[in-house]
């Protein structure tokens, strides 16, 4: 008999409080891999939550596939799976191959020459909060300063960052439960074929392939120059390509630090005494940024589709299963991260976290960025001496793929 997990995980009601530890921590202490069964439609699926088990089905991209089905828990037609393919959800080696056109921009060398422009702001979205004696911390600092940097190195305009910030917020409501007005924005395009079925995914692709346009006929130092300029296998990107390479990009050059950065507001709140140590101890300041990023888990899973009979946990399983790689159960491994709901900067380093993915083909270009970010924000936050003398309860995203909060509001 296969265990069942204890939660509906197709549910994004089961993440409304933020991550549900209680429910991972059996699942993880279950023999064997948990059983989601079929909800709403959607076909069941087998959950990974613990380290190892994630890590192997990470880096075998021959065995577990990105491509064959659908990265995230519902099920989608074939035709949609082609439509909406961005690099994300391809293998090696084309995996490979539209990721080299943009690699080199993300190296831990290469982003060191952003923090100037991270800091400067930084400082702007940090001198508005202190300006108004603190306010809604994910909209005055956690979502300006993700977007406006990532929208910087593909050369997005100034003035066009919170439409951006909008999109990506539509993008999301479509992983929850509500419905989204198919329409919006003038989207006449099937709810099926757009990534996370929401009409912000066709906004998006229109805006990208508007920006392209002026880029092609003034060229500039930015990505989105260089995507358009590439060749694969001798060929250019499509506009579809194209499109779909833009919107990945803000995606998850801002979703994911957003929501980290809305999580530091409370880690900072709840454990003030460790910041305080960093404060005193900068040397302590890489560790505690990683920290951050575990305790959030900002991307709470990713799904692969089974390509050969295979076993893993002493579970088997058959061509064509889904398999749902839980970073948010897997960073709470207690194997792997000795008394986990610990928050701390001198955390013993047995593995590294997989925030940013278990390893392998897939692990995430932009983790440099990210971490250079939040650095620059925390070192920030220290540097002017800033705490909350209140904080609210977070309104957290409605969605099982996201651990994001919507609102939170901190008074300095």
């Amino acid at each position: 008999m296969n265990p069942t997990a204890p939660i509906d995980l197709h549910s994004a009601q089961a993440f409304q409080a933020g991550i549900p530890h209680k429910a991972f921590a059996e699942m993880r202490n279950t023999p064997g891999l948990t059983w989601s069964p079929e909800a709403g439609g959607t076909k069941g699926f087998w959950s990974v939550t613990r380290y190892e088990d994630l890590v192997t089905v990470s880096r075998d991209t021959t065995t577990y596939s990105s491509a064959a089905g659908h990265i995230q828990i519902y099920d989608i037609d074939e035709d949609a799976l082609e439509a909406r393919a961005s690099m994300i959800d391809m293998d090696p080696p084309i995996h490979t191959r539209l990721r080299r056109i943009i690699s080199s921009a993300f190296t831990p060398r290469h982003v060191q020459d952003y923090r100037g422009a991270i800091r400067a702001r930084v400082v702007n979205c940090l001198d508005q909060l202190e300006a108004a004696g603190g306010g809604n911390w994910v909209d005055v600092v956690a979502k300006p300063i993700p977007i406006g940097v990532i929208c910087d190195l593909m050369g997005v305009p100034e003035q066009d960052h919170n439409y951006l910030i909008g999109l990506t917020d539509h993008l999301v409501a479509g992983t929850g439960s509500e419905p989204l007005e198919p329409n919006a924005y003038g989207n006449e395009t099937d709810l099926r074929l757009l990534p996370f079925n929401s009409p912000a995914a066709w906004a998006m692709s229109q805006y990208a392939t508007d920006l392209a346009s002026r880029r092609r006929d003034s060229p500039a130092d930015d990505l989105v120059t260089k995507l358009l300029e590439a060749e694969i296998d001798g060929e250019r990107l499509t506009t579809e390509e194209f499109a779909n390479f833009f919107r990945l990009m803000i995606f998850a050059g801002n979703e994911t630090t957003r929501s980290s950065m809305a999580h530091l507001a409370l880690h900072m709140h709840q454990f003030p005494e460790v910041f305080e140590t960093v404060n005193e101890d900068r040397s302590l300041l890489s560790a505690v940024v990683d920290e951050v990023i575990r305790y959030s888990s900002a991307i709470l899973y990713f799904r692969r589709t089974v390509m050969a009979p295979t076993e893993l946990s002493g579970t088997p399983l058959a061509v064509g299963d889904k398999v749902v790689m839980w970073y948010s159960a897997a960073n709470f491994d207690e194997s792997q991260f000795p008394d986990p709901y610990a928050f701390r900067p001198d955390r013993p380093v047995t593995s590294p976290h997989v925030a940013f993915g278990g390893g392998g083909a897939h692990f995430c270009l932009g983790a440099s960025l990210a971490r250079l970010e939040i650095s620059e924000l925390i070192e920030a936050v220290l540097d002017r001496g800033l705490s909350f003398s209140s904080i609210g309860e977070p309104t957290f995203v409605e969605s099982n793929f996201v651990n994001g909060i919507d609102h939170l509001e901190v008074s300095l």
